[in-house]
């Protein structure tokens, strides 16, 4: 039987780091991490988030090297609902980054948060 996306972003959510944009954002001012915008070229110009890296989920693997090149890296992932952050997620686990947290929001609560 074939896997929903849903359940399959429900899955791989049980091995993936999630947080709130309020802890997420002051982590990563202490941290130095990278925040990574995984959505479309057009939706993030549609509603940019401010120190977010466009990256779309489809190109990820092949860019990530280039941002982030040591594994203990801290990064962050958001979407416009958080699918899109946990299946990059998963893929950068697998590539062997140790700090990957999806950031669960809407990129305008993200927003609220950069101040």
């Amino acid at each position: 039987m074939l896997k929903t996306l849903q359940d399959l972003i429900k899955e791989i959510g049980s091995n993936i780091r999630r947080l709130d944009p309020a802890t997420a954002c002051e982590e990563l001012k202490q941290n130095g991490g990278v925040l990574i915008d995984v959505r479309e070229p057009q939706e993030a110009l549609n509603e940019p988030v401010t120190h977010s890296i466009n990256i779309p989920r489809g190109i990820i693997e092949i860019k990530i090297p280039e941002l982030a090149p040591e594994p203990e890296t801290p990064v962050y992932l958001h979407c416009a609902s958080g699918g899109r952050a946990c299946l990059a997620a998963e893929q950068l686990q697998r590539l062997g980054y140790k700090k990957v947290t999806v950031i669960g929001c809407t990129p305008s609560d993200l927003i609220k948060h950069w101040s």
